[in-house]
């Protein structure tokens, strides 16, 4: 068990990739917090962590908020002891629309969740991992605003992206002195819920039309990534196995970056 003796802390772990990612922490030994705006999702997964011969801890909060994110890691660290690992996976896609329609709103929200949570997350738990010797972050992006651009409307969302992958480099050179390794992982099109969420205003003023050729991801014959594909990424940046590993976007994609 790889991470035996670590205490990992997940957002957005109620469904999709962060519950993946939990699971997988869990198996290999960690004791997990599990972070979300939505409470019944959460228990779910602890609970599952826990019949699965685990042990882990729900957290309810919204990474945007500051007071809210305090007391989830003052209750992380009131259970666990310490903080190892950070998985900062809460996002959304939000409003994807022409520059000139995406209202003001829609922009600071997407900011909101997935920039501010972000930096919420590593402002309130490096301190942790500073006191714990050392450590390992990874942040969840996406393909979309760091290998392609295609996405219609979705300028807010993937100015977030790309902006997380270089708070991961600044990141991995700050916080290098003190044995914190920071990475990022961007997967491409995965099966989860998270589409179901966006809201797309006039795909056709800002789609440019392309066939793409068969078979839109390669390595699965268009088929869509899995989160546990993702799980398995985060778990190898998480552990000791990558020890030399720090500042690095890894696109987990299926190859699919590389046609757009």
């Amino acid at each position: 068990m790889t991470l035996a003796g670590k205490v990992a802390l997940v957002t957005g772990g109620g469904s999709g990739i962060g519950k993946a990612s939990a699971l997988k922490l869990a198996s290999e030994g960690a004791r997990v917090a599990v972070l979300s705006r939505t409470r019944e999702e959460i228990e779910k997964t602890a609970a599952e962590i826990v019949a699965a011969g685990g042990e882990a801890l729900a957290v309810v909060a919204d990474t945007s908020d500051e007071h809210q994110m305090r007391e989830a890691i003052e209750q992380t660290l009131a259970r666990f002891g310490r903080l190892d690992v950070i998985v900062a996976n809460a996002g959304i896609n939000g409003v994807w629309a022409p520059i000139d329609d995406l209202k003001p709103d829609e922009w600071d929200k997407t900011m909101a969740v997935n920039l501010r949570g972000t930096y919420l997350t590593l402002h309130l738990g490096v301190p942790h991992l500073k006191k714990a010797g050392g450590g390992s972050i990874i942040v969840v992006s996406s393909i979309n605003g760091t290998r392609t651009f295609t996405s219609p409307g979705a300028t807010a969302y993937t100015a977030t992206k790309a902006a997380q992958v270089a708070m991961v480099q600044q990141l991995a050179l700050e916080l290098g002195k003190h044995h914190i390794r920071v990475n990022a992982v961007c997967p491409g099109a995965i099966d989860t819920s998270i589409p179901d969420n966006t809201q797309v205003r006039h795909q056709e003023e800002t789609e440019i039309p392309v066939v793409w050729p068969q078979g839109d991801i390669p390595i699965t014959d268009g088929r869509p990534g899995s989160s546990e594909d993702v799980a398995e990424v985060i778990a190898f940046l998480a552990a000791d196995a990558s020890r030399h590993v720090t500042g690095s976007p890894i696109w987990v994609d299926g190859g699919q970056g590389l046609l757009r």
